[in-house]
């Protein structure tokens, strides 16, 4: 009998097919990557872990993944500076939103109920459907402003 497939794993099969592409050996391994993966991460980062654990996946195949899976919703990037961007896994996870200092690249998660009803008020006043948001804030945390 074989494995159960993962929740993740038939909406990104699902999503593939729409595109007329395949849940190949290396988007399997990628995808199951990200999912182990609890913390924001770089391409560079987790390639170097995939590798660590005798994992063959091409660095190329997760540039060329990582896209999919944003498009797809189960992953999300946050960009730091111009340069720096991580991703994260959101898919079955509660929406938050980021801190992200600019001197250190650190990122800080946050949720906030007023801040998502403020939001959800403003889509209503502008008859605006809001299918997702994005809310980044960038300053400098405490350890890089000395506050």
């Amino acid at each position: 009998m074989p494995a159960q497939e993962s929740d993740y794993e038939e909406v990104f099969r699902n999503f593939l097919q729409t595109k007329g592409l395949k849940l190949t050996r290396e988007r399997k391994v990628i995808l199951e990557e990200v999912f182990k993966y609890h913390d924001h991460f770089d391409i560079d980062e987790f390639y170097l872990k995939v590798r660590q654990e005798g994992l063959k996946v091409s660095k190329a195949s997760i540039y060329r993944t990582l896209p999919l899976l944003l498009e797809c919703g189960l992953v999300d990037e946050v960009k730091t500076t111009e340069r720096q961007v991580f991703y994260e896994h959101i898919h079955g996870h509660k929406h938050h939103d980021h801190l992200i200092c600019l001197s250190c690249g650190k990122v800080i998660e946050f949720s906030s109920p007023a801040i998502e009803r403020l939001q959800e008020e403003i889509c209503k006043k502008n008859r605006f459907k809001s299918l997702r948001h994005i809310l980044e804030i960038q300053g400098h945390c405490k350890d890089c402003s000395g506050v």
